[in-house]
């Protein structure tokens, strides 16, 4: 191992150099970073030891927040619980004051009720004792909507709004020393028969005054409805008539003829019993020369506006073809006696179906088909069918002596029927002119149309001859309208009687 050699140093140049600053400064850095290892180290205790200090100082500070908050919060529930003691004293206050209150208006309430009691009835008996002093006290106002006061009562007025409306035509008609002709032209009866209606239906449609007005008295009321049904005027003309409102005057209209429909129908229109039946039987042979014949058939049609639903079904294929417009209709069927009143309805069926399907919906026809009668012949046209009760002409062509001598004398029992329908479409013009009133009323009103008639037949009012309304014949003719075999010879029997018996068949002939 070879060791290399080094220069030693004297006393001398060691001491120099260690005096000299600028050779030996290493050894004094050395020194100074000693001492700054060591005052780190005594700095990081230091800052351990104040840590730990103010952590302690940090958790007292968070204890005494905590104590804080826990204070408040028991102070907010105290003034929580004093607050909602408050509010429901206070509340409690105003509900006892509320109650109190109520009571009090309660109080008042029925007084005034029993005071406006005892009121109506002193008026009531007012009314009754003195109907003229009560007429006085609702006047009527002006041409314009206008108050009127009645002083019915204890002396508290109430008002009324009442426009003016003439009524003069109508109090003309009414009086006593009004003609009797006039009267008829204007209603198509007698001031008798038209007193007889009132009476019968003052029951059905009498109302009871009130105290903001009189209520509208029962002759008025038929009249109203006769008059509309007579003439067919819009309610514009029946309200300037009758001094009345439009809609009042259709509000009649249609509850006096629910009336006629419902009181009198039952009475005027209905089938004959046995002794009627055969007073009809001779009545028409001895015209006629045909037995057991109980009635003639027709079938008419009223014009309506075309509804909204089942238009097809209305739709009546002749009237337009002869009117060149469409037109819509409903059915009205009827068996007349000889004297031209109706003993059987059928009223309201579509106008597109023919008189063998009207025919099927009636009462009659229900009767008929039940054997409820027997032995009586009802003529009908040639779009009827030939049927144990319903006789019918023949409609084929090259007809025998014996058959055209029969359609003879059925056409004057057809006649019978046709017009007895001419005189009701005559009598009351509204089955004349398109109706603007709703299907479902319309049988009411043709109802009250049949009894009216009805009514003016058996009382023998005659009707002007202005009035005569022409009927056009509407009937399908069918291909085969037999139905009865039996029906069809017993038909023949009786042309051939009609023809070797001098115009006069037997009653052999009939089933």
């Amino acid at each position: 191992m070879e060791i290399g050699s080094f220069t030693l140093l004297s006393p001398e140049d060691f001491s120099f150099n260690f005096n000299n600053n600028s050779d030996f400064s290493w050894f004094l850095d050395m020194e100074n970073g000693n001492n700054r290892k060591r005052g780190r180290k005594d700095f990081e205790e230091d800052l351990v030891n104040e840590k730990s200090g103010f952590g302690g100082t940090l958790s007292s500070i968070l204890m005494l927040d905590g104590e804080a908050k826990q204070e408040e919060e028991i102070q907010w529930f105290t003034d929580s619980d004093q607050r909602t003691t408050f509010f429901e004293s206070g509340y409690n206050e105003k509900v006892e004051e509320m109650n109190g209150f109520f009571d009090q208006f309660e109080s008042q309430y029925s007084e005034m009720n029993q005071l406006d009691n005892s009121r109506n009835k002193r008026a009531r008996k007012s009314v009754l004792t003195d109907t003229t002093a009560a007429a006085n006290m609702v006047p009527v106002g002006s041409e314009n909507a206008s108050p009127s006061q009645s002083g019915i009562g204890s002396g508290q007025q109430r008002r009324l709004w009442v426009k003016d409306r003439s009524k003069d035509w109508w109090d003309k008609c009414n009086h006593p020393d009004f003609p009797d002709e006039e009267f008829k032209r204007a209603f198509r009866m007698s001031k008798a028969t038209f007193n007889m209606v009132c009476e019968e239906l003052e029951p059905a449609v009498m109302k009871k005054n009130t105290m903001l007005r009189d209520a509208i008295p029962v002759r008025q009321r038929v009249a109203v409805c006769i008059w509309r049904l007579a003439t067919g005027e819009p309610l514009r003309m029946v309200s300037k008539r009758f001094g009345l409102g439009i809609s009042t005057c259709h509000k009649l209209v249609l509850e006096v003829s629910a009336a006629i429909k419902t009181v009198l129908m039952p009475k005027f229109v209905q089938w004959p019993d046995e002794i009627k039946t055969k007073r009809t039987k001779q009545e028409f042979e001895s015209a006629t020369g045909i037995p057991n014949v109980g009635g003639s058939m027709y079938t008419t049609h009223i014009p309506i506006i075309a509804p909204k639903a089942s238009v097809a079904a209305y739709f009546n294929k002749k009237h337009t073809e002869r009117n060149q417009k469409t037109s819509y209709s409903i059915t009205l069927q009827g068996v007349t006696d000889q004297n031209g009143a109706f003993t059987d309805v059928c009223i309201g069926w579509p106008g597109s179906m023919s008189d063998d399907q009207v025919l099927k919906k009636s009462a009659f026809y229900q009767r008929a088909t039940r054997g409820y009668l027997r032995d009586v012949w009802v003529v009908g046209n040639k779009g009827y069918p030939l049927m144990d009760q319903v006789l019918v002409p023949y409609n084929h062509q090259n007809l025998t002596w014996a058959q055209h001598a029969f359609n003879e004398k059925i056409a004057e029992i057809e006649k019978v029927g046709k017009e007895a329908f001419a005189r009701l479409k005559g009598r009351w013009s509204c089955l004349q002119k398109r109706t603007e009133m709703k299907l479902q009323d319309l049988p009411n009103v043709l109802g009250a149309c049949c009894v009216l008639h009805n009514i003016c037949e058996m009382r023998n009012e005659t009707m002007d001859p202005e009035l005569k309304f022409e009927l056009f014949d509407d009937e399908v003719v069918p291909e085969n309208n037999i139905r009865s075999m039996a029906a069809a010879q017993a038909r023949d029997h009786i042309a051939h009687n009609l023809l070797h018996h001098g115009g006069r068949a037997t009653s052999a002939g009939f089933l």
